[in-house]
């Protein structure tokens, strides 16, 4: 064979196997940061251009993104701040591996801000390459400014990150994270622009840590699953540090896809039941108890619930409620969305009363607890404490054509010589959601969300029915005052406790405890990433000096919702952990 047509069969062998042309490596290919530019997007979009790089993590395998990171060499860097050295590969084709060094032609597209190769017609393995070193990065983003620098490329955490949001992550395998815990806005500051923009500062100093999954509801599910399913605790506010793998842009959100398993770091432990002290002689619970509904029952009837969908899920959900009901030993408990169906030996209330155990019985309403699926009800244990009077519920004026009714008891306490008796006020106000809103109740872009001005009417309309209630006659006892406590959807700074607090009641919990910018505890709810309570002890002036104390037990909100009693992680039967959405308040009082 003559020695010309023997190489070119062998330059042909080349290219033919497994996609590899040594020969063609090198020549005349752009580097990934040519194809970046220095702006938002790419100056070559639409173009058909070859680059070479070195694949830094493979995203070809099954339910993964379809295609890989391509990051040029150290060598071959531009050293230019203000480009990114990588780019995705959106194809299928084979050939490669991580630590490849390979050669692709595609067309540059952006593709909802990320900036990737796609039609994908040639992609050929020049042989094995060298990984670039990770760029150390750091939240906040230096400057306020997104990462675009940095996009695609290996990246490395200078310091653990904590860990703010988790409420995606049987969804969709993804965490929240940021430099530190992060506040509702309007739970500090007035509605407005000054906690609009504290809003945004808050969304681009995040980093969402993905699991490389474009699935939705993956399993098995990564990293803290098996320690959740163990029972092992982890939860918003602990950390997560070895943090190296690509920084990515998907879904409007800067993402790190790990090259590994990131290490856990407890920062947020499990708190123990708050001490009930000596002299409380009163000790109220506030929850929202997460939908509690019973079916039918008699075990069936699960198909419209808002809650339950099963008598399994309701066994656990009552177990869970019961634990951390039990925990906080209360005399009186306010509860929240439980199921408006009646008072009678199968309804939602009479199930919960008869698990919390026989000593326990709830205040009665029948035919004026509106027309909501749910309703706010009152639970007392009548070994402690006695009712004094009717029970009454606002059902006219903002409550009387939708609205939930709030309910309102006089409890006095057995136990002591003369003691003073309370009057109990449970209201449960319209959700920030924006479904049917229109006009004024739309959001406004303020930081309260939709129905801002229905919650404050509702407020308002509550103030002035709590000042038409006369104060009970109880002879030589004396009334201490009011508490209205429930789930006012509402966030400290907005219009609805403004209202309460101009009518002259005080917010029991930051009475007793702060909040700042740097330190906020004794929240009840977290939301998107953010930590605040929705959930209110509002006293009157005369109660405070009753007020032993008042705060909020952290056994919900910052645990996963996937150990939730719907979630794909179950605990043990009986323990308080995610028994609902909302933490407990508790609010201690000597009578």
């Amino acid at each position: 064979m003559p020695h010309g047509l023997l190489t070119w069969v062998l330059a042909s062998l080349l290219v033919t196997l497994s996609g590899t042309a040594f020969a063609r490596c090198g020549a005349d290919a752009l580097q990934p940061s040519d194809v970046q530019g220095t702006g938002q997007s790419s100056p070559l979009v639409g173009q058909t251009v070859t680059v070479e790089g070195v694949i830094t993590q493979d995203s070809r395998h099954p339910g993964g993104w379809r295609g890989f990171y391509l990051q040029q060499t150290d060598a071959r860097t531009d050293h230019n701040p203000q480009t990114s050295d990588a780019l995705f590969i959106y194809t299928d084709r084979p050939g490669g591996a991580v630590g490849s060094q390979v050669r692709v032609t595609g067309q540059v597209k952006e593709y909802h801000g990320l900036t990737e190769l796609t039609r994908v017609s040639d992609l050929t393995v020049c042989g094995a390459g060298k990984l670039p070193v990770a760029t150390p990065v750091q939240l906040p983003w230096p400057d306020q400014q997104p990462p675009e620098h940095l996009e695609n490329m290996r990246v490395t955490l200078a310091e653990p990150l904590t860990l703010i949001g988790h409420y995606s992550f049987a969804r969709y395998g993804e965490l929240i994270l940021a430099h530190s815990s992060q506040t509702v806005p309007t739970e500090l500051l007035a509605p407005g622009p000054e906690a609009a923009a504290m809003g945004r500062k808050q969304l681009l100093n995040r980093l969402y840590l993905d699991d490389g999954q474009s699935i939705r509801n993956p399993r098995p599910l990564p990293w803290p699953a098996p320690r959740l399913a163990n029972g092992v605790p982890f939860r918003a506010g602990d950390a997560l540090g070895a943090l190296t793998g690509i920084l990515d842009f998907r879904f409007g959100h800067w993402r790190l896809q790990p090259d590994q398993s990131p290490e856990i770091i407890l920062r947020n432990p499990r708190p123990d039941p708050p001490p009930r002290s000596d002299n409380t002689t009163l000790r109220i619970v506030t929850l929202n108890l997460g939908n509690y509904f019973n079916g039918d029952g008699s075990g069936a009837g699960f198909e419209a619930s808002r809650g339950a969908r099963s008598s399994a899920q309701l066994a656990t959900q009552t177990s869970r409620l019961r634990a951390g009901l039990h925990a906080l030993e209360p005399d009186v408990i306010a509860a929240v969305e439980l199921e408006n169906d009646d008072y009678s030996d199968t309804s939602a209330i009479a199930d919960l009363a008869a698990a919390l155990g026989p000593e326990w019985q709830f205040v009665a309403t029948p035919g004026i607890t509106g027309t909501d699926a749910i309703r706010t009800d009152l639970f007392y244990r009548a070994d402690r404490v006695r009712p004094l009077g009717e029970p009454q519920r606002l059902t006219d004026g903002r409550y009387g054509y939708r609205g939930r009714p709030p309910v309102a008891q006089v409890f006095q306490p057995i136990a002591g010589s003369n003691p003073a008796t309370v009057r109990i006020i449970v209201p449960h106000l319209k959700s920030k959601a924006c479904g049917g809103a229109e006009g004024a109740d739309k959001d406004q872009n303020d930081g309260q969300g939709c129905y801002a001005r229905r919650r404050t009417d509702n407020a308002r309309a509550l103030a002035i029915w709590l000042e038409s209630l006369p104060e009970p006659e109880n002879g030589t006892n004396a009334f201490a005052g009011n508490l209205i406590t429930g789930d006012l959807n509402s966030y400290a700074r907005e219009w609805p406790i403004q209202q309460l607090e101009n009518a002259g009641l005080i917010n029991l919990v930051r009475a007793h405890q702060a909040c700042t910018p740097d330190n906020c505890p004794e929240t009840t709810y977290r939301y998107q990433g953010r930590q605040g309570s929705l959930d209110y002890a509002m006293g009157s002036e005369a109660l405070l000096k009753h007020l032993v104390s008042a705060g909020a037990w952290a056994i919900n909100a910052a645990e996963f919702p996937a150990i939730g009693y719907q979630g794909p992680i179950q605990l043990p039967a009986g323990v308080p952990w995610r028994s609902s959405d909302h933490n407990p308040l508790y609010i201690d009082l000597a009578l």
